[in-house]
């Protein structure tokens, strides 16, 4: 089985694929996005002073008193697979919560209060955390008593797992903003605004004549003035909000483990096939956010489907049947882990036939793989198919099921139909006619399927790259003196990828680069908010692009996030022209970074076909299944300002769209590429 093992790949690399994505929430610490609360809490005045100089506190730690908190550890659990994915700098933050304090969303971290500790990855894959106290932190005071009178107040702190992308080695607006609703030692509750229900927070007093709530209050929510009080000693104290009323205690060396929070997977891994099919579907019915848009009947898919998942006797029949549960949905951000051994069975056999559909209806042959069933038959490059199986080309692509579905869209669908028409059972005879280039006689073949993946292999896009070839890479294309920059993911190590990017624009502003290409075709996409991120280096004022929504289970409606998604401009700005490249393989992410250019014009879009048109939200959607089987769907939606669905169903679509030719299927010319240096030199002159 030539180059069996290889097939595994694509477990990783569709699984990335998912990451609209959307989906990367680790140490991207800004608040997750969550529903309208049904009610709005009455505040207690609150003081954000940040001293410039703070008294000794009368309690010196680890001196008068043993048990004042000097050091905290512990461990962060972790079960969502992207958590690892993209972190090469991690750390604990001791967070400063008077964003949470004041319902602040873009509260930023003050740089002088900013203390952090180390993040170890221990042998078994596990995380741990250790984090030295300073001896007077420089937190904001707030005023938390609810006595009626200004004091100084106290300063609030949760411990949370970050990562730096931008800037130096502190936290800046870019890398987050708000308080943290996952890896952290407090827990939060999407259903109402990401409102602190439990956790532990710590809290130091200037002195002992201060107050903390000892309880939620009434109206269930901290830091409101129904809140009940209690006074606080001196210095640092462990405040545990899951005990009535709350514990105040102090401990040296305490150990806090950190709560995963909503972005846990769903594990229903211990059930059975049925109990787990019936938990899953009860679930996504209600949150998969595109049901209307995509005029899905859950009621009609639980009748199709229920019965198969019952009828399932082992782990391949009950992969079988999601997969086909799956495939019924439209959505490319709908996932299902891969399972080698039945694709083996059902489409482990091809003929070393790379296929291509033209944009004039033609299906050619655009590599022929030595010693192949293929080349032994006499097909040559450039050959045209005519029938399949008995049936016209056309016809015979409309009826593939592709295995790595589900598509969002109908043109991303047909493309990887052309890949899996050639994709049958090992031994299984198609007969065909062609017509080799320059023939005008067709030709009719049968073809016995080998056990081949290097043609699928060559048809797939995120194949074709080189491990080696970093994320961002750029030049200056010589004849036209335009810059380029290609951009693969958004998924690697977000430093290198935000370090190469920050640098590719300062060569482009300082050498006055007339026009710039940013190459988007294969993009597997990553994190929205870093794509958001690269966006404004191209736009000198904030702009709005969209709302988040997301199920409420106790409304049970979609709900918009406080905040709307915006571009925000950063440290500087390139003005020049801007063409950028899209296709089918620029997904979720990329996608985004594609619609953000379109703003005012920003950009000229030029591709062969839109992006792939899956842009749901699939952090909180993630599932673990029985028979080790992982799954996966979006639970948030974007809007527009006016309240239409963004990009799902639809993609990115191109300004000007290039036919596709034989030139250009068969990699000889980048008629894309020689579409978009013709607009901007166009428009440049």
């Amino acid at each position: 089985m030539k180059n069996f093992g290889r097939i595994l790949l694509i477990v990783a690399i569709f699984a990335l694929v998912s990451l609209a994505c959307q989906a990367i929430l680790g140490p991207i610490q800004s608040p997750t996005p969550t529903a309208q609360a049904p009610q709005t809490p009455t505040r207690a005045p609150l003081s954000t002073e940040i001293p410039t100089a703070i008294p000794p506190a009368p309690v010196q730690p680890g001196t008068t008193n043993p048990d004042e908190p000097v050091f905290i550890s512990g461990e962060i659990p972790y079960t969502s697979p992207f958590f690892l994915n993209s972190i090469s700098e991690p750390f604990v933050l001791l967070e400063d919560q008077a964003g949470f304090v004041n319902r602040d969303l873009e509260f930023e971290f003050p740089v002088e209060g900013q203390t952090i500790g180390a993040v170890a990855l221990q042998e078994d894959n596990s995380l741990t955390y250790s984090l030295a106290l300073p001896a007077i932190p420089q937190g904001t005071f707030v005023d938390v008593d609810n006595d009626g009178e200004e004091d100084r107040g106290v300063q609030v702190f949760a411990i949370a797992y970050w990562s730096n992308t931008w800037g130096d080695p502190f936290l800046e607006e870019r890398d987050g903003t708000g308080w943290s609703t996952a890896y952290a030692s407090t827990i939060t509750d999407p259903e109402r605004d990401d409102e602190i229900s439990g956790g532990i927070l710590l809290v130091w007093a200037p002195d002992d004549q201060q107050a903390f709530p000892s309880g939620f209050g009434e109206d269930n929510q901290l830091f409101t003035e129904d809140d009940p009080t209690e006074p606080i000693p001196a210095g640092y104290n462990l405040v545990d909000l899951d005990q009535e009323p709350f514990r105040f205690y102090k401990q040296a060396h305490a150990e806090i483990e950190l709560n995963e929070g909503e972005v846990a997977v769903n594990d229903y891994s211990e059930m059975s096939f049925q109990e787990a099919f019936e938990a899953l579907f009860d679930k996504v019915s209600r949150e998969y956010p595109f049901t209307r848009e995509k005029d899905i009947d859950w009621p009609a898919l639980y009748e199709e489907f229920s019965p198969q998942i019952a009828a399932a006797r082992n782990p391949k029949d009950f992969y079988r049947v999601m997969r086909d549960f799956s495939h019924a949905i439209p959505d490319a951000h709908i996932g299902l882990s891969f399972n080698a051994e039945v694709f083996f069975e059902e489409q482990g056999g091809s003929f070393g036939l790379v296929l291509k559909e033209l944009s004039d209806s033609r299906v050619i042959a655009i590599q022929i793989l030595p010693d192949t069933p293929a080349e032994q038959a006499g097909i040559e490059v450039r050959a045209e198919i005519i029938t399949w199986d008995g049936k016209p080309v056309s016809d015979a692509v409309d009826n593939v099921e592709p295995y790595l579905g589900p598509y969002s869209t109908g043109h991303h669908k047909r493309l990887q139909q052309t890949v899996f028409l050639t994709r049958v059972p090992p031994e299984t005879e198609i007969t065909l006619t062609y017509k080799n280039p320059d023939e005008t006689r067709e030709e009719e073949v049968t073809l016995e399927a080998i056990i081949e993946y290097d043609s699928m292999f060559a048809a797939l896009a995120d194949f074709n790259f080189d491990e080696m070839v970093l994320p961002v890479e750029g030049e200056v294309l010589d004849e036209s003196r335009l810059g380029y920059i290609q951009v693969t993911t958004f998924s690697d190590d977000y430093r290198i990828i935000a370090y190469l990017w920050d640098r590719f624009m300062h060569g482009l502003v300082n050498n006055e680069v007339p026009g710039l290409i940013i190459d988007l075709r294969v993009n597997s996409g990553g994190s929205a908010g870093l794509a958001r991120d690269f966006a404004g280096y191209f736009f000198d004022e904030e702009l709005v692009l969209s709302r988040d929504a997301y199920f409420n289970d106790l409304t049970e409606k979609f709900e918009y996030r406080d905040l709307p998604t915006r571009i925000k401009p950063a440290p500087f700005q390139y003005e020049g022209p801007i063409a950028v490249l899209v296709g089918p393989d620029c997904i979720s992410a990329c996608e985004g970074f594609a619609y953000a250019l379109t703003q005012g014009g920003r950009a000229t879009i030029v591709g062969h076909y839109p992006t792939a048109g899956a842009f749901g939200e699939v952090g909180r959607g993630q599932y673990q299944l029985p028979g080790d089987l992982s799954m996966q769907f979006p639970t948030g939606r974007s809007e527009t300002p006016d309240g239409e669905v963004l990009i799902e169903g639809k993609g990115v679509e191109p300004d000007i769209i290039v036919p596709v030719t034989e030139e250009s299927a068969l990699g000889r010319e980048d008629t894309v590429l020689q579409a978009a240096v013709q607009a901007l030199l166009e428009e440049i002159q």
